[in-house]
């Protein structure tokens, strides 16, 4: 037996836990990002909230993609360092870079143009002028945001996630303070409203991918792999492998977050307290996220490694080390949501109709938590074994042939408001886990019991 087969489940949980807590800290604090803009704008009025709500949609809607597509990095660059073959990883990154740097670009044109369309889609009439300030704000800063993923994948595929976390918070002590200067004004600076948390936004965005930057260029720890050594043009054959594996990926994280994003929109058409409401909610959501998330993405790293080596049992082992982690932070999650649930929502809003509605909507969120949860480790897995096509149609199934249209028919077609729509989140991530755990399961079984090295996607021949 090799030595990953004797190998004690615990000694894989260490690994993946201590590979997950930085990943968990850095999504929680883009998370914290996403609840200042919130607590900023609701203080600031219900209004600004909503606006808020519906600029937030808009940006990271079409975010899903790069960001998704990006990710494909992050298991080639694990596979590229079980394999030994760390030569490979420099080229790959600097085409990468051209990938994200073209995604933004693409994001910039589609947020300068999408709020012209918010009168076409029902959004109210009172929300459409502060949304499209925040979104014509926020857009500046999404090349740097598609950039920061491209060094951020990187950094994590060979197992170095402390730099996601520091540069984390350390945009969220910037933007707490500027959110709330450009939001209120202070001294000679003019109130702009949901402008300022925009314009706030895409600064934060561009100080965090400089930092980036700087430290992968001055630090020790990829000084051997000489990420910026020289300047490549694009190489289109790495692009489009890059874009085969990866393109499935955010087709599938958009077909989950633009449940999310889509149904913010529709209860939008409702006004600007059941808006307001959902924005609070989702946003907590959002955060109790971010744990599945993170040590899913760990997962991805953790399986891609073995799959690189050549390990099928290692592979196994790393699956089962992310359910068991993932199932209990999920429960305490749903603890937290089902006791807590007034006093979260009191740091949100003083408005009593707001509070109340998304009050209980905060118990439809402790309700999908183990779902949620369960589905995004099965994703991470098969992220990891490159397993990317056949995910993304199980998601389309799931979410766009199941929960929205049952979300859409009870909560617009029957009157039964957010609370409506929410069970269609609850249905549609449901059947999501069951898929995506059923995909998994037969993946696992069908290891041969001793696989050659993979090739990871994007690598030069």
């Amino acid at each position: 037996m090799t030595a990953s087969e004797t190998r004690p489940l615990g000694r894989e949980l260490r690994a993946t836990a201590t590979l997950a807590l930085p990943l968990v800290l850095g999504h929680v604090s883009t998370g914290l990002i996403n609840f200042v803009d919130n607590v900023i704008a609701g203080h600031h009025g219900t209004r600004t909230l909503a606006s808020v709500t519906v600029g937030t949609a808009l940006l990271w809607l079409p975010m899903m993609v790069p960001i998704g597509t990006l990710i494909a990095l992050t298991a080639s660059v694990s596979q590229l360092d079980g394999a030994g073959r760390r030569h490979e990883i420099a080229p790959l990154f600097r085409q990468a870079l051209w990938l994200g740097l073209g995604l933004g670009l693409l994001m910039f044109a589609f947020l300068s143009a999408v709020p012209l369309a918010l009168g076409a889609f029902g959004i109210a009439a009172d929300i459409i002028p502060g949304a499209t300030a925040f979104t014509y704000g926020v857009r500046w800063g999404v090349p740097a945001l598609t950039l920061f993923f491209c060094m951020r994948y990187l950094s994590e595929g060979l197992h170095w996630t402390l730099p996601t976390m520091l540069l984390g918070f350390g945009g969220l002590a910037v933007l707490a303070p500027l959110g709330y200067v450009l939001t209120f004004g202070v001294g000679p600076l003019p109130e702009m409203g949901a402008a300022g948390l925009g314009v706030a936004s895409a600064t934060v965005m561009w100080l965090q991918a400089l930092g980036f930057a700087v430290y992968l260029w001055r630090s020790r720890r990829f000084a051997p792999l000489g990420l910026f050594s020289h300047l490549e043009p694009p190489r289109w054959n790495q692009i489009r492998e890059l874009l085969a594996t990866g393109l499935p990926i955010g087709v599938t994280v958009l077909m989950e977050g633009g449940l999310f994003i889509v149904t913010a929109l529709l209860i939008a058409r409702l006004g600007e307290i059941p808006a307001a409401a959902h924005q609070i909610a989702i946003n907590v959501s959002a955060l109790c996220f971010m744990v599945p998330m993170g040590l899913a993405e760990a997962t991805t790293v953790r399986v891609g490694r073995a799959l690189g080596a050549g390990d099928p049992h290692g592979v196994r082992r790393a699956a089962q080390a992310g359910y068991v982690i993932v199932l209990a932070t999920q429960s305490l999650s749903a603890l937290v949501l089902l006791t807590g649930h007034d006093a979260i929502v009191a740091v949100y809003t003083r408005d009593v109709a707001v509070a109340a509605m998304a009050s209980t909507l905060l118990l439809y969120a402790a309700t999908f938590q183990f779902p949620d949860g369960i589905q995004v480790m099965s994703a991470g897995s098969l992220r990891g074994l490159r397993d990317t096509r056949v995910p993304m149609f199980l998601a389309m199934a799931a979410y766009w042939g199941l929960g929205m249209p049952l979300g859409a028919g009870l909560g617009l077609g029957l009157g039964w408001g957010p609370q409506g729509m929410w069970t269609g989140l609850i249905v549609g991530l449901t059947a999501a886990a069951v898929l995506m755990g059923w995909r998994l399961s037969w993946r696992l079984r069908h290891l041969p019991p001793a696989v050659e090295p993979a090739k990871p996607v994007g690598t030069l021949t």
